[in-house]
């Protein structure tokens, strides 16, 4: 079963999470019982169930982004105001 990234587990919610340790859970079972077609779909049901967390992260990287972008600016902007 492949994880996902720590930085995806950490936006899911409650729900998601103990969803998605026992998704894992199961999927390490099947696996350990060399039932790779049934983990393969047990993975599958992971990659969908992180997808909300996947698009909270691009969200809180677009946020920061612009952050930046608005720090960059205020700075050029104090720039030319010192000149």
């Amino acid at each position: 079963m492949r994880h996902c990234s720590v930085q995806v587990r950490s936006l899911l919610t409650r729900e998601e999470l103990d969803r998605y340790n026992a998704l894992m859970e199961v999927g390490g079972y099947l696996e350990d019982q060399n039932r790779y077609d049934l983990a393969y779909a047990v993975q599958k049901e992971i990659d969908i169930l992180i997808l909300p967390a996947i698009e909270r992260l691009k969200e809180k990287s677009r946020d920061r982004d612009r952050a930046t972008a608005e720090f960059l600016e205020s700075l050029k902007n104090a720039g030319h105001e010192s000149e």
